[in-house]
């Protein structure tokens, strides 16, 4: 048996020793380095994890089928979550950040240039991943500038590989329950029902709403959610009820938290550059609170799926499921 030792175990040697102040270095000490430091390599640990919750989801979806009755979709939904949760810690370490002062940041800043937390390689790629392309990117012109070779290497490599969202698009793409052999043959089609409950739900302001309707579900024009995706997400948010598609709703729900948990640790971070330094330029380069706020604005990676929300209406005017489809529904059926 072998002896497991704490401190070797967790290489504390290494990592309690990978703290060097440039200002030592340059015989100006600056208390608050050590903590500008420590909350740094914090986040990147805690984006290593991340991508590792991520990468693991992926992987499940990747195959082309996900297994409802082994666990693989529960196992997605709890992954994420815990993703979703170490998001919120990111949000909440601000907090510790904002205890330094901009005089306390003055002390050790332009010692920093160019280093930049744009240059972290670790969350582009988890971007990249989760499905933000280059071509949505605020800035994108100098996304990959301030990198080395290999990092930006790496990130152009994943716009040619599939994402997380095209893996969530070809999935909700699969799903059988609203091909015809499951409703009755004669009267009127199920999404043309919905269509005309929709319709009649909306309100002054509202009436260009249809139009949007035929684009994201039967054309997909200017869309990356397919038409085919759009409708399972829809219909999965109307029949969540139904046992097989609780796991399918919170998973959906796990997406647009980890979007939302995103845009506000963007919105934190940009908040506290404001404060520390004012309308200056970011040490790498960037435009500091001005490029902030544009990807606050411009990333959201699973915003098609939050548009969805439009198209609901009251529980009272959903329409019943058909018996044929009711028993397909069942597990194990």
């Amino acid at each position: 048996m072998s002896s497991v030792y704490y401190p070797d175990y967790l290489q504390l040697d290494k990592i309690l020793g990978a703290q060097a102040p440039e200002s030592d270095k340059q015989g100006a000490p600056a208390h608050d380095e050590m903590l500008f430091i420590i909350i740094h390599q914090t986040y990147e640990l805690w984006f290593k994890q991340v991508l590792h919750e991520v990468g693991s989801v992926m992987a499940l979806f990747a195959d082309g089928h996900v297994d409802d009755n082994n666990g693989e979709l529960s196992v997605a939904v709890h992954r994420l979550g815990r993703v979703h949760t170490i998001l919120q810690v990111l949000v909440q370490q601000i907090d510790i950040l904002e205890t330094m002062t901009p005089l306390d940041f003055l002390d050790f800043r332009d010692m920093l240039r160019p280093a930049s937390g744009f240059q972290s390689t670790q969350f582009k790629v988890l971007e990249a991943k989760l499905g933000l392309r280059m071509e949505a990117r605020f800035g994108k012109q100098y996304y990959t500038s301030q990198l080395k070779p290999e990092h930006k290497a790496e990130i152009e490599a994943l716009e040619s590989a599939p994402t997380f969202f095209d893996l969530i698009n070809a999935w909700l793409g699969r799903m059988p329950f609203l091909q015809e052999r499951y409703w009755p043959a004669g009267g009127t089609p199920f999404w043309e029902q919905l269509k005309g409950i929709y319709a009649g739900s909306l309100v002054k302001g509202e009436e260009g709403n249809l139009a949007l309707w035929e684009k994201l579900f039967e054309t997909g024009a200017e869309r990356r959610l397919s038409p085919a995706a759009a409708r399972s997400a829809v219909f999965i948010m109307l029949y969540r009820d139904e046992p097989i598609f609780h796991m399918p709703y919170r998973l959906l729900e796990r997406l647009l938290d980890i979007d939302e948990a995103l845009a506000t640790w963007r919105y934190r971070h940009m908040s506290m550059v404001h404060r520390t330094i004012g309308l200056r330029v970011g040490t790498g380069g960037s435009t500091g609170k001005q490029y902030l706020a544009g990807a606050l604005s411009s990333h959201h990676i699973f915003q098609e799926i939050a548009d969805l929300s439009s198209f609901l209406f009251e529980r009272k005017k959903i329409p019943a499921l058909p018996e044929t489809l009711k028993m397909a529904l069942r597990f194990g059926s």
